[in-house]
């Protein structure tokens, strides 16, 4: 019988790590994308576009993100389509992540003052010449502490993904579990690494805040 020793159960346990904070990297980056695209469409002129994008933003916020992981891993094998557990994790947290970036990132854009968006039209800037040179930057300080804030909530949601057999931390914490009986222990080192990982990006959520605050105030 194999005998694993504390070392042997961090090794590993860290090992999986790099995975947890890999698919993290890919769903912020993705969804940032998916939600800057999903936040152009929601605040532009065209009505089918807005449409279209409250109804990605309400799906993916509506529905929890275990099923979304359940619908991509092994609905679309039912229409021929097989896809490993990696892709259709990284698919669902992208959406899910950009459905809630989009969101957080519209409220920062409507707190632009309203005298920003005529000012700029008066110029004769088209919708995009508005974001891109007038409202974008202003809204990009608003919304850097809750966007950090939210990336706490990425890296604890690819915990669900071991559901689908992606193995992350959560997965190994069970398959190390299984193999030395010691649930204590490894879930117990487990938890520490989620903490080391979260907690950084908890608390310079907080600081960018409170220096955005202090900034604003000062102005």
């Amino acid at each position: 019988m194999t005998t694993f020793t504390t070392w042997d159960i961090v090794r590993n346990l860290l090992l999986a790590t790099q995975w947890t904070i890999l698919l993290s990297l890919v769903a912020f980056v993705g969804g940032g994308v998916a939600a800057l695209l999903a936040l152009l469409a929601r605040t532009s002129q065209n009505r089918a576009a807005r449409r279209l994008a409250v109804f990605y933003i309400e799906l993916f916020q509506g529905t929890p993100l275990l099923m979304q992981l359940f619908l991509f891993f092994f609905g679309l094998s039912l229409v021929g389509v097989n896809v490993p557990p990696w892709l259709a994790a990284a698919l669902a947290l992208i959406l899910w992540t950009g459905a809630f970036l989009a969101e957080i990132w519209r409220g920062c854009v409507e707190a632009i003052p309203r005298g920003q968006w005529e000012a700029s039209s008066s110029l004769a800037m088209s919708y995009f010449e508005q974001m891109r040179h007038v409202v974008l930057p202003q809204a990009l300080r608003i919304a850097v502490p809750p966007t950090v804030g939210f990336s706490v909530q990425v890296v604890k949601a690819t915990a669900l993904t071991s559901i689908i057999g992606f193995v992350e931390l959560s997965k190994a914490s069970t398959m190390i579990t299984n193999a030395t009986f010691q649930p204590f222990v490894v879930y117990g080192f487990a938890a520490l690494i989620y903490f080391a990982l979260c907690w950084p990006l908890s608390k310079s959520s907080q600081l960018l805040e409170r220096k955005l605050n202090v900034a604003h105030r000062n102005h």
